[in-house]
């Protein structure tokens, strides 16, 4: 019989309460939350019964004894959650990060070799369209791969419609809602194509949104193989959200289109597209994107926990700090607009 684990939600705002689902969805019990906010705690305990602390953390941790901290904050904050959970030697799953690329590498040099799971975020590679894409990529459906073209946005005030932008990270520079997209995305791209050379970039706001960011981040890599794209992430699109892929081969093309919400593919021996439709998941009231993938996410981190096998989860902190280390390229290369 599998003992119990205890999980400690570190920041309760719209990741952290989707999280602490996650875990009850899985059927998780010992689950606490922390959050300096007063009215975040409250809402947890109302929606979820679950248990919840605010001041220290290190006397938080001392005290509940927690197996694991899921860390939920703003990404400013990340690292130092993620160190405070080492220095506990709790294991750690963090949500997608955006800034701090050398803490980054400084942690994963740390944890280096020992069975302690620090698994950063990289939930796309459990979407199903990003998956089905990937496997047709490694069947050779296309032949091989010599150009794509990407495209995803989505209006910023629409991400969280109950609150202004103002009031949480993505309306702040380094951690602005378009910046923070680049190494969400590169992160299942590179998992698919191998790590890129950056070669151009526009990076630069066209909205009259009221924050102080970029809403736009155009750019162009080299893959290995000689494979080239192009990519485009902003913060603009609505009244829906936007994302388009297209990839061109030597034997033919793969489509991913949420509008049509399918993956289809043609090759040169049928004039015919095979489309896989794609279900759409169950989505949380107020909330934009299914719960699965995030439920499949947090599994394979739970199972990492167990075995305490860091390999047993898809992203590692050496992969994050290589994709935000490109995402710094990509702004050293922008050309003024």
């Amino acid at each position: 019989m599998e003992v119990e684990m205890k999980f400690l939600v570190v920041g309760l705002g719209s990741m952290g309460k989707r999280r602490i689902r996650n875990l009850m969805a899985l059927g998780e019990k010992e689950i606490a939350g922390f959050d300096i906010r007063a009215d975040r705690r409250k809402e947890a305990v109302e929606k979820y019964g679950i248990r919840v602390y605010d001041g220290d953390l290190h006397h938080v941790i001392d005290l509940d004894r927690p197996d694991a901290l899921i860390i939920s904050t703003g990404p400013a904050e990340h690292m130092t959650v993620a160190t405070i959970a080492c220095d506990h030697q709790l294991h750690c799953f963090i949500e997608a990060s955006v800034t701090h690329a050398d803490r980054v590498r400084q942690l994963a040099d740390r944890t280096r070799g020992t069975a302690l799971v620090v698994a950063p975020s990289c939930t796309m590679l459990y979407y199903p369209g990003p998956q089905i894409v990937r496997r047709l990529i490694q069947q050779e459906a296309i032949g091989q791969p010599l150009t794509f073209v990407y495209h995803t946005g989505q209006y910023l005030p629409d991400w969280h419609p109950w609150e202004d932008i103002q009031s949480y990270y993505v309306s702040k520079r380094d951690t602005g809602g378009c910046r923070e997209i680049v190494p969400f995305e590169l992160t299942w791209l590179n998992a698919m194509f191998g790590t890129p050379a950056p070669l151009t970039s526009v990076v630069t706001k066209l909205s009259d949104i009221d924050a102080d960011i970029d809403d736009v981040y155009m750019f162009v890599l080299q893959y290995p193989r000689r494979l080239l794209g192009s990519v485009v992430i902003e913060v603009l699109s609505r009244p829906k959200a936007t994302r388009e892929l297209r990839i061109v081969g030597t034997r033919g093309i793969i489509v991913l289109s949420a509008d049509e919400n399918v993956v289809r593919y043609v090759t040169i021996d049928s004039e015919q597209w095979t489309r896989i439709p794609l279900h759409e998941g169950t989505k949380e009231r107020g909330y934009i994107n299914p719960e699965e993938p995030y439920i499949a996410e947090m599994n394979d981190f739970r199972t990492a926990v167990r075995l305490k096998d860091p390999q047993q989860f898809p992203n590692s902190l050496l992969q994050d700090y290589e994709v935000l280390k490109i995402l710094e390229t990509i702004e050293s290369l922008k050309t003024p607009v």
